[in-house]
């Protein structure tokens, strides 16, 4: 055997010693921990950002409104953060809530990748709640660049190494340092990552190919193809307890393969209504149907009495 061949690699964080110079700002900096640019965070904004252009492209193509697009993208993305980490922290970490109720608060510390599901979920619940719109239309948008958005994410936690798996001497391995060594590790972050590629590679082509397939079908495919790629990589994940921390299993199963029963049914469900064909562009409006459009061209009104004289006309004529 092998052994490991893929190397601990760690991205430095970049300092912003200067703003101790800048007025004002520099008196709130402690010039031995000043601010950085922290790897973690820099691939997940990125992530963001680009999944949010992509989309609004996305919906811009589909003639959604981009206003509404951007609004409903800030509520997802708000809502999923907060999911991810309250959830996280309930599944996760529930001695810790125990002990310390406030660290639900802590949103920058420890996030939930079913979590962060589970919180776009509410996010798009409220905005449709409070817009009175259909959301599928705009729910299709961003899935469609999610994949790609998940590769920046999946990156930040391959580059802090945040989702160590357990011990293992296969080639796929990764060396974790341990002393003037090395043991080999899975590392679910990095595979993940990797694994997101081609999803997102295939829904680039997809989409390039026909931007207007049926309401359903990007959503489907991601939660399908989601679910038993994340149920398996669960198994290779540290138990709790362990130096490195570990995930609690409840049943024999993480929280997250949980979870995956209830997305890979929704991806089918999706799938099915694609499968009937509903086109892109419906469901699209306020809630109820599509407005109707307000014609006040008189005109029409002579029109139709015009074509109701028509009959008559021709029967007097007849007559005659």
């Amino acid at each position: 055997m092998s052994g490991p061949l893929i190397p601990y690699i760690e991205l430095p964080e970049i300092p912003l010693a200067f703003l101790e110079h800048i007025p004002l700002v520099g008196q709130l900096i402690d010039p031995a921990k000043p601010p950085s640019i922290k790897p973690f965070g820099t691939l997940v904004a990125l992530g963001v950002y680009i999944g949010a252009i992509v989309a609004t492209r996305h919906a811009r193509e589909r003639r959604l409104d981009e206003k509404k697009m951007s609004e409903f993208i800030f509520w997802v993305v708000a809502a999923g953060f907060i999911g991810g980490h309250v959830l996280d922290a309930v599944f996760y970490h529930p001695q810790r809530v125990a002990r310390d109720p406030l660290y639900l608060f802590a949103l920058w510390d420890g996030l939930s990748s079913f979590g962060g599901f589970t919180g776009a979920l509410i996010g798009a619940a409220s905005w449709r709640f409070y817009r009175r719109e259909r959301i599928l239309p705009y729910c299709e948008a961003v899935n469609s660049a999610f994949p790609l958005a998940w590769v920046f994410g999946r990156a930040g936690c391959a580059s802090v190494h945040d989702h160590p798996g357990r011990l293992s001497d296969a080639w796929f391995a990764v060396k974790y340092p341990l002393g003037t060594g090395f043991v080999g590790r899975f590392d679910l972050g990095l595979y993940e990552c990797l694994l997101a590629i081609p999803l997102a590679i295939a829904f680039a082509v997809l989409w390039r190919r026909n931007p207007h397939r049926p309401l359903g079908f990007y959503t489907g495919v991601m939660c399908t193809a989601y679910a038993p790629v994340r149920f398996g990589l669960d198994f290779l994940r540290e138990r709790e307890g362990t130096v490195l921390g570990g995930d609690p299993r409840y049943g024999g199963l993480t929280p997250a393969q949980w979870a995956c029963f209830g997305l890979f049914a929704l991806g089918l469900y999706f799938l099915r209504m694609a499968a009937r064909g509903e086109p892109s562009s419906a469901g699209a409006g306020p809630l109820g149907g599509a407005p109707r459009v307000a014609d006040d061209d008189p005109s029409d009104e002579d029109d139709e009495d015009d074509e109701a004289e028509e009959p008559r006309t021709s029967r007097a004529r007849a007559e005659r």
